[in-house]
């Protein structure tokens, strides 16, 4: 063993799949969806992978952020409620993951994720602006988005920041650029929470989850100049390609097949 904690030659297959993984989050979010499974592929314990996972999504993230950021796509007040709001909701969700089935959970899901699936494909104008609610109910609707949200983060968790990005626009009527703001707010605070258990644990290859990070950070970037470019013409194809991904995923696991 070395360094990295793992055969350096398998960095050829983890970091191809970690730039995909940050390409599709900036845009859509649900590079988890890609990256977790790319660091068990490796050959990583769940919990180290998980834990590695989270410094190269980190990366990402943070400059997905940054770039949102830098293009004035960060309501800065929202975002910071939003934030207190999605850690609340996450602790609850993670305490209830404790206390309830989640196979339970997932069978609903195999419900939840085709019916948004639909709404995407069938409504073209889903992130097109809608009429603009105040500051006030705009605030507070986005604040239940991530309490609800974070709650489902800490219960389950994977394809967060695409939930939050559909419904930050069709529920409290932000513009894409805004909820893709928020949305990148939140999920790089999250990470970063996480992100500090795990190091303190010792559940986290530092080298090679920042190798990798940088190939999630260069996915970002290109997944973000393609964003300006196209806004939505690029969100909805990506996104739905996630939510067909992650019902697979949740499919196979119901059915009794662990895929990570």
């Amino acid at each position: 063993m070395n360094f990295l904690g793992i055969n350096p030659l398998l960095l050829l297959i983890l970091c191809p799949l970690i730039f995909l993984s940050g390409f599709v989050d900036s845009i859509a979010g649900g590079g988890g969806l890609i990256s977790l499974p790319a660091y068990m592929i490796i050959g990583l314990p769940p919990h180290v992978a998980r834990g590695t996972n989270k410094i190269s999504s980190f990366l990402g993230t943070f400059t997905a952020t940054v770039r949102y950021a830098k293009k004035g796509f960060i309501p800065y007040k929202q975002a910071l409620f939003c934030v207190v709001f999605a850690l609340g909701g996450s602790f609850i969700g993670t305490k209830l993951g404790l206390l309830v089935d989640e196979n339970v959970f997932k069978i609903i899901m195999l419900v939840i994720i085709p019916a948004t699936a639909a709404y995407v494909w069938f409504h073209k104008q889903s992130f097109e602006l809608k009429t603009p609610y105040s500051t006030v109910i705009t605030t507070l609707l986005a604040c239940a988005v991530a309490f609800v949200i974070g709650m489902y983060d800490g219960f389950y968790g994977p394809g967060t920041g695409t939930f939050l990005l559909l419904l930050l626009t069709s529920v409290a009527h932000l513009s894409i650029d805004k909820a893709q703001g928020i949305s990148k707010s939140i999920n790089v605070t999250t990470n970063a929470t996480s992100l500090v258990i795990f190091i303190i644990e010792g559940k986290a290859l530092i080298a090679t989850g920042l190798i990798a990070g940088a190939f999630s950070m260069a996915g970002s970037i290109l997944g973000t100049k393609m964003y300006f470019k196209d806004t939505t013409k690029v969100v909805r194809p990506v996104m739905i390609a996630v939510l067909v991904i992650f019902f697979v995923k949740v499919l196979l696991e119901v059915i009794g097949v662990e895929v990570f």
